[in-house]
């Protein structure tokens, strides 16, 4: 079918994979970073909201949490109304649009209303969930098919559609989805129908997830197992010989840190090494970045000091946030990094030093870490200061004492604002709201501002007098003092500055 191009509105149907956020497609990402409206379902992973604009429509549409959710005819009105209007409408189902996700429906009323549609497939929990619980669906030395169906309606329900006596005799694996609120009937269904009950039988419960959760036994226990596990749904259930493989390739479930919840506190450019290392070893990570950086406020003062700052001998930056607000302001002013002169650029760490080389500018000194010591070292390291003129841009709060250490030593310091921390109110991702509501296992913080800010926000001792078995981990031992004044301890103190 041709469609016509009028208004250049269109429709991705995106399959957004399983769950684990990391099993979308390169092109459905592509897509999301160019929407401008999202509609998802409730089994998306909302971590994949990050990648949509800022300015993006973005509309919950649930399908999982039916309290929620708009019915199926109203979804259906708004992708075409949002195309009509000529927008780019990205549909992010979970695992793929086309498998038990209604894509087809949306598609067909697309195609009725003359709306341009692409579909993207997704991963489904059909071969993932089963593989991430060491399962897979085919298997030279037992099988060569596997037969997927739903679950949803009961057996005995009119509704149902399955040939059940058919299931039964099928060699191959079966997988059944959306069934687990069926499972006992299933079971006895098969078993009825000839199917032994000495069967393998396996269920996956939110499968991908750092939450997954996994039982095996036979058709005639495996109703109970999953009762005495107490699993929820989303789950899948496997039959078959397959299943006999799990206790030896179970390897998801077998990660280190697999079954933790951890807590991640910095902001996303900072915390990203965490939540890459966290995820891979097998933990729930949590987002929930404690402090926010914002421009200082504009005063005259301030634009002077950024206007003159070739007239200093030395310019400091405490972190890369003072490296970009003072070059943007710099270049909105004199275009071109010369005009800084003769002046020598300083760093606190690494990665304040390598912001400043992403402004094509190059540090005379950069500190092994923020500590003071290796701060000055540095900087004498390059000669006597005595008599110099520092300009030092760091946090509105800040409290390192560099500016007074070099006063001792004979220069003259002047210290300007380069950004501003405080409390980060933001939730997008939900994560707050099941911290608050279930607690985690860890908590991480790699600065004492970060816990005074998570402080003012969640009441850490009150949070912790909630959920007694959740722990403390700080990346220096500079900042226990911040968990001392809140009578509180660290567990674990990295030594290194290292996530490893």
């Amino acid at each position: 079918m041709r469609f016509s191009q009028k208004n250049n509105g269109i429709v991705y149907l995106v399959g957004a994979g399983p769950g684990d956020a990391g099993l979308i497609t390169l092109r459905g990402v592509e897509l999301l970073k160019r929407a401008e409206v999202v509609i998802y379902d409730g089994l998306v992973n909302q971590r994949l909201l990050e990648f949509v604009d800022s300015k993006a429509e973005v509309i919950y549409g649930g399908r999982f949490d039916r309290a929620h959710s708009l019915p199926q005819v109203e979804l259906n009105a708004l992708l075409v109304n949002r195309a009509l209007e000529g927008k780019r409408v990205v549909r992010l189902k979970g695992g793929d649009s086309y498998i038990f996700g209604r894509g087809g429906e949306e598609a067909e009323c697309l195609a009725e209303a003359g709306i341009p549609f692409e579909v993207v497939p997704g991963v489904s929990s059909i071969q993932a969930a089963a593989g991430c619980a060491g399962i897979p669906l085919t298997h030279r030395g037992f099988n060569s098919s596997f037969t997927v169906f739903s679950g949803h309606e009961p057996p005995f329900s009119p509704e149902s559609k399955i040939d059940w006596a058919l299931m039964a005799q099928i060699q191959g694996t079966l997988v059944v989805m959306m069934g687990l609120k069926n499972l006992r009937e299933i079971a006895a269904t098969l078993i009825r129908n000839g199917k032994s009950a000495a069967t393998p039988a396996a269920v996956v419960s939110r499968g991908t997830l750092a939450c997954q959760r996994s039982v095996s036994g036979t058709l005639a226990n495996i109703a109970d197992l999953a009762d005495q596990a107490r699993l929820e749904a989303p789950g899948i259930i496997i039959i078959g010989e397959v299943v006999r493989l799990r206790e030896k390739l179970n390897w998801f479930e077998n990660r280190l840190l697999f079954g933790q919840r951890i807590v991640v506190t910095q902001r996303l450019d900072l915390a990203r090494p965490a939540l890459a290392r966290f995820t891979e070893l097998g933990a729930e990570v949590l987002h929930i970045p404690a402090t926010r950086w914002i421009m200082p406020p504009y005063h005259d003062r301030l634009d002077q000091l950024v206007r003159d700052a070739g007239a200093f001998d030395w310019v400091l930056f405490s972190n890369p946030n003072a490296v970009d607000f003072f070059f943007t302001r710099f270049m909105q002013t004199h275009g071109d990094v010369r005009a800084l002169g003769s002046a020598r650029l300083g760093a606190y760490g690494p990665q304040t030093g390598e912001r400043m080389r992403c402004w094509s500018v190059r540090p005379a000194a950069v500190a092994a870490d923020h500590k003071l010591p290796l701060i000055i070292e540095v900087i004498t390291r390059c000669g006597n200061v005595n008599g110099l003129k520092f300009l030092l841009f760091r946090g509105g709060s800040s409290t390192e004492n560099v500016p007074e250490a070099l006063t001792a030593l004979g220069a003259t310091v002047e210290v300007a604002p380069g950004y501003v921390v405080e409390p980060d109110p933001d939730d997008a991702s939900g994560d707050a709201a099941r911290f608050v509501k279930s607690g985690a296992d860890w908590i991480v913080f790699a600065s004492a501002l970060a816990i005074e800010h998570f402080h003012h926000r969640f009441n850490l001792p009150e949070m912790i007098r909630r959920f007694p078995g959740m722990r403390i981990a700080i990346t220096t031992p500079d900042i226990q003092y911040a968990l001392d004044n809140l009578g509180l301890k660290s567990d674990v103190v990295s030594q290194t500055n290292d996530w490893d």
